[in-house]
């Protein structure tokens, strides 16, 4: 080994560097800037045998269900309309003339977050290299460059910003995922409307990049040294994985090519493009190192180096090529001897840190000839630890969204990150979160209640009311282990209610609502009458009805009074009304109700007000007017006697305001009309309380 202590290299090197510029700064994480539009077609006797087999790619921006091949990579390119929901289709506007999926883009002004969904063909658990383009271009006449997030899955993978709105970005991670989908997913964080140019996803052989475990590995730079092609890049076919290389070259440095026509590195798992590994750089001054640096943005990053190493001339007998690597002043790695006609891949099994990295490759002192690298790849560990939503309910979310094509900003993880929650819904807040709520009521929802529904198992609201749901209330509903609201009131729905229905609101362990239901049944006796093969006469039935309705009436009376009588012992031994978590304040009755603006109806009390609550819950507001003539203690006995008693043919209690100047009640709210509507039979209502 060279005798020299590593700080005359270090001099030598910080030396060079002073009187070299900025031609030997290789700078992390802004080549992709610098050099990262599309490659040009170029002639290569070192092209791959390769296919596109488990390609994504998409060209953000084209017209829906259009497609091509590029005549640069021979690439098919797709439209992106069946991957995302949203978004507005652009041209760009440039005078040069950028790469064919450069010269669109897909533009999200509405919506926080936007995503695209990606499923790859051999799923979860493999490794995946996910690449996005941004180049904006002015494609929107405001030549305003926007700043914005970039999501993969729950977790942020980068920040997209523009130096120039005709250079383009490019954003590249390799990436184990743990589901069988990829989300990709656009964030507007007010600096800008998010857009994309393109978007592709490129399997991997899982032996490769084997560092993965640590985390998924955001690309910083990826370096051809040694190579011509200084006005290109090489991707696919050359590089059979296309991953992009960029050419780099340095005065101080010179090329060596191998003298062979064409050699295949295909034997192991990194795949490497022959067209790279047959070029090499050395220095100039065989007894001087070859060195560079890294400026890191970011110290605190954890960075891994992947450096490829083969010898490209055929060496003579007495001929070797030896040397060790330097980082920082110290040694780095054993010594290296690269070997011909195949590739030699060094890493370190620990990451590095620090704000310059500075590396040296000095040869032995018993190596004839200098050192070379061919190629280096170097990433930032990004540790994406955050937990995604249960993966059951994300399936069952997916497939409603499908089946009754809800759009709303339905994209991505349902639950997470919480700023970016799908409308309507309600999770828990452990470590994987689950659907507790889901209100769709006034959707739009046609046809009959799916079955995924089923898979929410921690669901324990569910509000399907105000839609066109067809056909009969499916018996599935009931074996929600979780479920203690349900919903279903105006709808089309036929039949008979399920008897296990039935009976967890008989038992008190559910709260139902079914009214605006015309052609359902809710009698025990409906399957009975079902199966007769006599029709009983139109008169009959009519009588019948409201001879039913008169008893049910009657029975509510009746029942209302005894308990309004015990609820008015209670409020005499336990006075007033005690806070908890149902009590609203006044401020938030106002916003509830959007200030009172729609009245419902009239009491002794006073007006009742229509409002919703955060999560979407409609309800009753029940506000005491002054100058009523029920005072204060039939305030407490109403709100006592609906905190307290709990039957079938009573509301169930939200809350109440008590701030000594403002009162009010409020209920659930269920558009099933009066007690007038019930006996004269314009409404067919059952509701069903829930004791909590």
């Amino acid at each position: 080994m060279d005798s020299r202590p590593p700080l005359v290299w270090l001099i030598f090197v910080l030396a060079t560097i002073m009187s070299s510029g900025n031609n030997l700064e290789l700078v992390a994480g802004k080549p992709h800037n610098a050099a990262s539009t599309f490659p040009h077609d170029h002639p290569s006797p070192l092209r791959l045998a390769a296919d596109t087999q488990g390609f994504i790619s998409i060209d953000c921006g084209i017209a829906p269900g259009s497609s091509y091949t590029d005549d640069r990579t021979q690439i098919h390119y797709t439209s992106d309309a069946e991957f995302t929901d949203n978004g507005i289709n652009y041209n760009v506007s440039r005078s040069e003339n950028p790469s064919k999926q450069l010269m669109n883009v897909r533009s999200f002004p509405e919506g926080a977050r936007n995503c695209y969904t990606l499923e790859p063909e051999k799923g979860k658990g493999n490794k995946y290299l996910i690449r996005a383009f941004f180049m904006y271009g002015n494609y929107d006449s405001k030549n305003q460059l926007p700043v914005f997030k970039l999501y993969l899955g729950v977790d942020k993978w980068d920040t997209i910003k523009f130096k120039n709105p005709n250079k383009t970005v490019r954003k590249e991670i390799i990436h184990v995922p743990k589901t069988d989908y990829i989300d990709v997913c656009l964030v507007n964080n007010g600096s800008g409307t998010p857009f994309i140019s393109a978007l592709e996803l490129r399997p991997l052989d899982n032996s490769s990049y084997n560092k993965t475990e640590l985390g998924s590995l955001l690309l910083s730079n990826r370096w051809d040294f040694g190579s011509d092609q200084e006005k290109f890049q090489v991707r696919y076919k050359d590089d059979a994985l296309d991953r992009i290389w960029n050419s780099y070259k340095n005065p101080f440095w010179e090329s060596i090519t191998a003298g062979f026509e064409s050699y295949s590195y295909s034997d192991n798992p990194f795949k490497l493009p022959g067209i790279v590994m047959s070029t090499a750089a050395t220095p100039k001054n065989e007894s001087e190192p070859l060195s560079f640096f890294l400026d890191m943005d970011n110290p605190s990053q954890r960075f891994y180096l992947f450096m490829h190493f083969s010898e490209v001339l055929q060496l003579q007998g007495n001929q070797s090529r030896v040397f060790t690597i330097w980082l920082n002043g110290t040694l780095w790695n054993d010594p290296v001897v690269p070997k011909r006609c195949s590739s030699t891949r060094i890493f370190r099994t620990n990451s590095v840190r620090g704000s310059r990295l500075l590396f040296s490759l000095v040869k032995t002192d018993e190596s004839a000839l200098p050192p070379i690298i061919n190629a280096l790849e170097v990433y930032v560990i990004k540790e994406f630890s955050q937990s995604t939503t249960d993966q059951d309910d994300v399936e069952a979310m997916k497939k409603i969204k499908s089946v009754y094509m809800v759009r709303r900003n339905w994209q991505g993880d349902p639950c997470l990150p919480m700023d970016y929650q799908w409308d309507g819904l309600k999770c828990s807040d452990n470590g994987s979160p689950t659907l507790i709520s889901l209100n769709l009521s006034y959707s739009n929802l046609t046809g009959k209640i799916h079955p995924s529904f089923s898979n929410l198992k921690s669901l324990q609201t569910l509000d399907l009311s105000h839609n066109n749901l067809t056909g009969s209330v499916p018996e599935f509903l009931a074996e929600l282990p979780s479920l203690t609201f349900l919903n279903l009131a105006g709808n089309n729905l036929k039949g008979s209610v399920p008897q296990v229905l039935m009976e967890k609101y008989q038992n008190g362990t559910l709260c139902l609502s079914l009214g605006e239901n015309p052609n359902l049944c809710v009698s025990v006796s409906c399957k009975g009458k079902q199966n007769k093969n006599f029709i009983v006469p139109a008169l009959a039935s009519i009588i019948s009805v409201l001879v039913l309705f008169l008893l049910i009436a009657v029975g509510i009376i009746w029942n209302f009074r005894r308990k309004e009588d015990r609820a008015m012992e209670m409020v005499t031994r336990e006075g007033s009304l005690k806070s908890g978590n149902s009590e609203f304040t006044y401020s938030e009755l106002v916003t509830i109700t959007r200030n009172f603006s729609s009245t419902i109806g009239q009491g002794g009390f006073g007006n009742v007000h229509l409002g919703t609550l955060v999560d979407g819950t409609q309800v009753a507001v029940k506000l005491r007017s002054q100058s009523s003539m029920q005072g204060p203690r039939e305030f407490q006995a109403e709100a006592k006697l609906l905190k307290r008693v709990h039957h079938k043919n009573l509301v169930c209690l939200a809350g109440y305001c008590n701030d000594g100047t403002n009162t009010a009640l409020i209920y659930e709210y269920m558009s099933n009309g009066n007690l007038r509507q019930r006996l004269s039979g314009i409404t067919i209502f059952m509701f069903l309380g829930l004791d909590h």
